[in-house]
């Protein structure tokens, strides 16, 4: 039902219709359009939208199917967030997301150096990276400093993987940016295609995971997804290699 093309579809409104959802899917088949759209922070029509962009004639049909859903689903773990993290994993298990990942994979072969980008958590995320695909035979640098200055030499020939949870943090909007003034190709991996990030750059990946913040704004979106689209493309490079 939600598959990665169906969610990748989804606007930002009609996202935190999926993300209300995903995180109360024992309660939503009991609710009526007006409680999940007051619950979602939008309107009644933007719940449609969401229901036809998922194949559902209206909002009565999606209660039905997703109800079905749930019955055909493996039993839920109770622990925090697993319902997310099995979501996303059932979205990406398909022929659709594997052909995404393997253009991804040869868009990386073709590329003369790797330079990974994040800051903070996503910063961790860039070195991790750079050091597996270095692993598999594909030498890779990170940057975890947005200012860092972006040289001609820098970006010759080279292909800049940008990672951001939101894809809309400033700071990493203008290093994109910096990048492709250069003539580098960027690739985004992204919560969501439709953010400013996705939209800059040449490739992207989005992996639709509901962020989640505590007070003072600090980010506690898992980073699960961003670690299985890394490691599942440093395999298919080492098998391109090999």
């Amino acid at each position: 039902m939600f598959n990665h093309s169906a969610v990748a579809s989804l606007n930002n409104l009609e996202m935190m219709v999926y993300n209300v959802v995903i995180k109360n899917r024992d309660k939503v088949m009991y609710m009526t359009i007006r409680e999940l759209a007051d619950a979602a922070g939008v309107s009644t029509t933007t719940v449609l939208r969401f229901c036809r962009k998922l194949e559902c004639e209206g909002y009565s049909e999606f209660r039905v199917r997703f109800k079905l859903y749930l019955a055909q689903s493996e039993p839920q773990p109770a622990n925090f967030g697993a319902s997310e993290i099995i979501s996303f994993f059932k979205s990406v298990n398909n022929d659709e997301f594997d052909r995404l990942l393997d253009q991804a994979a040869d868009i990386i072969l073709a590329s003369e150096r790797i330079i990974f980008v994040g800051v903070g958590t996503s910063g961790s995320l860039a070195k991790y990276g750079a050091r597996f695909f270095s692993n598999v035979g594909k030498f890779s640098n990170h940057v975890d400093d947005p200012y860092f200055p972006v040289t001609n030499d820098m970006a010759k020939n080279a292909l800049a993987i940008v990672l951001s949870v939101s894809g809309e943090t400033e700071e990493i909007l203008r290093f994109a940016s910096q990048f492709s003034l250069h003539h580098c190709k960027v690739m985004s991996i992204t919560s969501h295609e439709h953010s400013a990030l996705a939209k800059l750059a040449d490739f992207n990946l989005s992996w639709h995971i509901p962020q989640t913040r505590i007070s003072g704004g600090y980010d506690l979106t898992t980073q699960i997804p961003v670690i299985y689209i890394l490691e599942t493309l440093g395999r298919k490079l080492a098998k391109k290699l090999a």
